[in-house]
């Protein structure tokens, strides 16, 4: 009898143990090790930088026949500022170039001599990747001589054109385009009377601020 008595107590003991133990509070998991997020790269801000490339093309609407192709290699400053929203990104850029483009035919010698664009972009970003299009206002000085007369004319017109850019770190980028321009004809005198259209292929690298 005294054994089952002690046996009944034993395991009464045994099961408040556990019902106690049920109660305690347990140890807390530890948390997981913080990572910062990687930050999400933006084409947001201002820009200035450098550009150099080819250009080609025709003077056109010329009284003097003696004035025809033209081409030459050109290097110039670029500033502007983008603003992405999405993946879109709208920005402004303006750039001016100084220019060799020539064409000489005997003593009848014509220069494009410099030409700037104000021009506004629109493009598509993934992630580094910035693949725009581009249009706005470009002029250009263009000088012309027949060994007799000379002139030196400051010619208005559009351009047009598209491009890939690449952020290589967060504030250095390069970038790659074609522009079209047209530069208007002037009818002041004969020797000057030509406007210039115009084919360009570039390379650019910029500093993001």
């Amino acid at each position: 009898m005294n054994a089952k008595l002690s046996l009944a107590a034993a395991l009464s003991v045994l099961a408040l143990g556990s019902a106690v133990a049920a109660d305690l509070p347990r140890r807390a998991t530890a948390p997981a090790p913080y990572v910062a997020p990687v930050p999400v790269f933006t084409w947001t801000g201002f820009y200035a930088g450098v550009n150099a490339g080819y250009g080609w093309g025709q003077q056109k609407s010329t009284a003097n026949a003696a004035f025809g192709s033209l081409d030459g290699a050109q290097v110039g400053g670029t500033a502007g500022y983008n603003q992405q929203v999405g993946a879109l990104v709208f920005g402004v850029e303006g750039d001016w170039d100084w220019s060799n483009a020539k064409h000489t035919n005997g003593a009848n010698v014509s220069k494009l001599t410099n030409e700037m664009t104000a021009r506004g972009r629109v493009g598509y970003a993934v992630d580094r990747v910035l693949l725009f299009t581009t249009g706005g206002y470009a002029g250009g000085t263009v000088d012309r001589t027949d060994g007799v007369n000379a002139a030196n004319d400051w010619h208005n017109g559009y351009v047009l054109g598209g491009g890939m850019e690449y952020a290589i770190t967060n504030n250095v980028s390069a970038k790659a385009e074609y522009l079209y321009t047209d530069l208007s004809s002037k009818t002041d005198t004969a020797i000057s009377h030509a406007g210039v259209t115009q084919n360009t292929v570039r390379m650019g690298v910029n500093y993001r601020f």
